[in-house]
């Protein structure tokens, strides 16, 4: 117990130096959090219209604080293979979803969350890559391993936990729309099963190197924290929230007690 807590405060000092905090990625991460921050705040201010500009850039800053993270780990040459997997099959599967409703079930997205390519709005992409990699940090830091069924398993429960929060609040604002409302307020079961068989099937395919976990498990708690506080307290969606809460809480949690270096 002694050792654990001395890495961990030797691991947060680290992260607290001064050449640490002018990084691009942690410069990335600060400007998504206040971002995230603000987007109820400027609601309360401006009104609903600036929902679509904050879900985008929230999106595209996460994407781009996960993308710097990884390219400090990993190296461009790895982080531009993965995202050449991630983007393509993940508009292709949302554009197969939205069309045919295969694997989620039938739905379609609105204009809402313009610009549209083919049908599917051009930062769904970005947000499969966003969430992917922590997901993988929290499969690695369980299993100890980035090959093998248990750790694309993993991933994809960590994954599809994020979504507990997320589709009845994209519903909510008009983002999709489901043609047949389902049991998780109005979210069909099976859009989760869709959602477990995608991400494992795009991590199957990325085949990720060892992540760095420190700080992608700070993205997932922090995306876990933000949605929790902000379906219950801000958009009036308590339901979601405790789910979510828990959902991603157990993996979160998991993955803290198991956590690999």
């Amino acid at each position: 117990m002694t050792s654990t807590v001395h890495s961990t405060l030797q691991h947060l000092t680290a992260y607290a130096q001064p050449r640490r905090l002018l990084q691009p990625a942690t410069i990335l991460a600060a400007a998504w959090l206040l971002t995230m921050i603000s987007i109820p705040i400027l609601r309360w201010v401006i009104g609903d219209s600036v929902l679509h500009y904050g879900v985008i850039a929230g999106v595209i800053l996460q994407a781009a604080a996960v993308l710097a993270i990884s390219v400090q780990a990993w190296g461009a040459r790895t982080v531009l293979r993965i995202a050449a997997i991630v983007i393509p099959l993940s508009w292709l599967i949302e554009r197969i979803g939205s069309t045919t409703g295969v694997p989620f079930g039938p739905y379609y997205y609105t204009e809402a969350l313009a610009p549209l390519i083919g049908g599917v709005p051009a930062v769904i992409p970005l947000a499969w890559l966003m969430m992917l990699p922590p997901a993988w940090a929290v499969a690695y830091a369980i299993t100890g391993a980035v090959r093998g069924w248990r750790f694309v398993l993993f991933s994809g429960l960590a994954f599809t936990a994020w979504d507990l929060f997320l589709d009845p609040q994209m519903v909510a604002w008009g983002y999709w729309v489901w043609e047949t409302p389902g049991l998780y307020f109005g979210i069909p079961l099976v859009n989760f099963a869709g959602w477990l068989l995608a991400s494992m099937l795009l991590t199957w395919l990325a085949r990720p190197p060892i992540p760095p976990v420190a700080p992608l498990l700070f993205v997932y708690g922090a995306v876990w924290f933000l949605q929790s506080v902000g379906l219950s307290l801000f958009w009036q969606m308590p339901g979601p929230a405790l789910f979510g809460f828990v959902g991603m809480g157990v993996m979160l949690v998991a993955a803290l007690l198991r956590r690999r270096d």
